[in-house]
């Protein structure tokens, strides 16, 4: 039995796909690992972002800001969960869901905060590359939680400061390994 051949706007489309899922994660890990530069990887130079009422201009001065302020950001994980990608030639509509935890330290009130947003965002293949050129948020739920941290009440680590934790660029550990290519 031989395999039928896919036909090639099928997979074009597959390959596309690919790369724009792959832009959105690394902006989830730009963002959690304070490495501006994978976020402003995901724009064209003359893109808008419309953060969902904290932010609306140029993506390059969005991308300014977050320059400031990530390194100095606290704990944080974006997870993609529901993403949908509807191609039309040179450019596509994504929706996908942020879910993104934060860890807010402070002397006197430390918390958890579990937000969901979803990102709409225009892309456009130019000279091969696909990019971000309208970001929009909008902002679905947000829930505070008491800061408790107790890994799995010790069952994960009894003694949680053995723990490798993850951290901004330059030091994290994916940043050692990426480094030892």
């Amino acid at each position: 039995m031989t395999a039928t051949p896919i036909p090639e706007a099928e997979l074009r489309a597959l390959l596309d796909k690919q790369a724009i899922s792959e832009i959105l994660v690394r902006y989830c890990r730009g963002a959690d690992r304070g490495d501006a530069d994978l976020i402003a990887a995901a724009y064209h130079d003359d893109a808008i972002e419309d953060h969902g009422g904290t932010f609306c201009g140029p993506a390059s001065d969005y991308v300014a800001m977050l320059r400031k302020v990530l390194p100095k950001a606290p704990r944080m994980t974006h997870a993609i969960t529901n993403m949908i990608i509807e191609l039309d030639g040179e450019t596509a509509i994504t929706e996908c869901y942020m879910m993104t935890f934060s860890r807010r330290e402070a002397d006197d009130a430390s918390f958890d905060s579990l937000t969901m947003a979803r990102a709409i965002d225009r892309f456009e293949r130019r000279d091969g590359r696909w990019g971000i050129t309208h970001r929009r948020i909008a902002w679905e739920w947000n829930h505070e939680m008491p800061l408790l941290e107790s890994w799995g009440r010790g069952g994960i680590a009894p003694d949680p400061s053995i723990l490798v934790r993850g951290t901004k660029k330059p030091h994290d550990i994916l940043y050692e390994v990426q480094g030892a290519k």
